[in-house]
């Protein structure tokens, strides 16, 4: 054989192998949808005395009502007391004639304390909720899954993002002109993206608020609409073509 001809040879497998070991980096993405089962409600009780213990006195008074309603109405949910304070309360300072800063000296206090609420019990919501607003305050509202919808959605939530992989390289398998029965997976990473996935997913957006009432009058019941949670996932496919 001449020496062109085997220059030529030698040419057609290196660009063979070359060929060969061609390496396509795919990110896919997936994600799940599903209705809130679970609410995370937090409420308040707050007093203001001029007396501190008077203050707390009516604080702890109030908080052991609030939470007799609450298991009352909702026997199921998980409550946790938290976020008890004491704060002193200072009338606004005015510089004396020579400039200087009287020393400050409380004429009151302020006492609260914080209840939280978690519950599956969404139909029965509005109405603990009003019950409940008779002696606390509403402070805060959440909507989101509960561990085992969690734990179901994620198992969907990696089967559709697999599927995505799939689908992409067959669609690039066939925008280079290759066989998909030549593309080979090579390596599949759930973390190189960086955890996508977003953090306290069971949470979700503050849903309502509102302030301290000051009587213990009937409530008309609060309007919610616990909405959905989408879950989503990125993973990165190394994928070589034979």
């Amino acid at each position: 054989m001449s020496f062109p001809k085997l220059l030529i040879a030698a040419t057609i497998i290196l660009a063979s192998q070359v060929h060969a070991q061609t390496l396509v980096i795919v990110p896919a993405f997936g994600e799940v949808t599903h209705p809130n089962d679970q609410a995370t409600a937090t409420f308040l009780v707050e007093e203001q005395d001029k007396d501190k213990a008077a203050a707390a006195s009516r604080v702890n008074q109030k908080m052991k009502q609030g939470l007799d309603i609450l298991r009352k109405e909702d026997p199921q949910a998980i409550l946790k007391t938290q976020g008890y304070y004491t704060y002193p309360i200072y009338p606004e300072q005015r510089p004396l004639p020579n400039g200087t800063m009287p020393k400050p000296v409380a004429t009151g206090w302020r006492v609260g304390n914080y209840v939280e609420m978690k519950t599956t019990s969404l139909a029965s919501l509005a109405k603990t909720t009003a019950a409940a607003q008779k002696v606390l305050a509403l402070n805060n509202l959440n909507f989101g899954l509960t561990p085992a919808t969690l734990k179901k959605l994620d198992d969907q939530r990696i089967g559709a993002t697999y599927r995505n992989l799939t689908e992409r390289v067959a669609s690039i398998a066939k925008a280079m002109g290759r066989n998909t029965a030549d593309a080979v997976l090579d390596t599949v990473d759930f973390e190189g993206s960086g955890n996508y996935a977003a953090q306290g997913e069971a949470a979700g957006a503050p849903m309502a608020m509102s302030r301290m009432a000051k009587d213990s009058g009937e409530v008309s019941e609060p309007t919610f609409e616990p909405g959905e949670t989408t879950l989503q996932m990125r993973l990165v496919g190394k994928v070589k073509f034979k």
